[in-house]
């Protein structure tokens, strides 16, 4: 198995904070973030639902695309919306 290497900018006060919760757990940073992968990939998706803090028409949006129920619109139709007062 080849390993990869990951290099990400984070607020420090998050990182100490999830840092304390994983040893709390008996886990390192890297377990944390290869079991986080993992179940991504088991899941086919993230392994927890987000809490959002997004305006509620976004938050429709999202649902609405998770079940299936957007609508196409060309970039035609996206002009004509955007001028439908001219």
């Amino acid at each position: 198995m080849s390993t990869a290497t990951i290099n990400t900018r984070i607020d420090s006060n998050l990182k100490h904070q999830a840092e304390a919760i994983f040893s709390e757990i008996g886990l390192s940073t890297s377990q944390a973030i290869r079991l986080f992968y993992r179940q991504t990939v088991q899941s086919g998706g993230l392994p927890f639902q987000p809490d959002y803090n997004l305006p509620r028409e976004t938050l429709e949006a999202i649902r609405e695309s998770e079940e299936g129920k957007l609508t196409e619109i060309t970039m035609d139709g996206l002009r004509a919306m955007f001028h439908a007062d001219d």
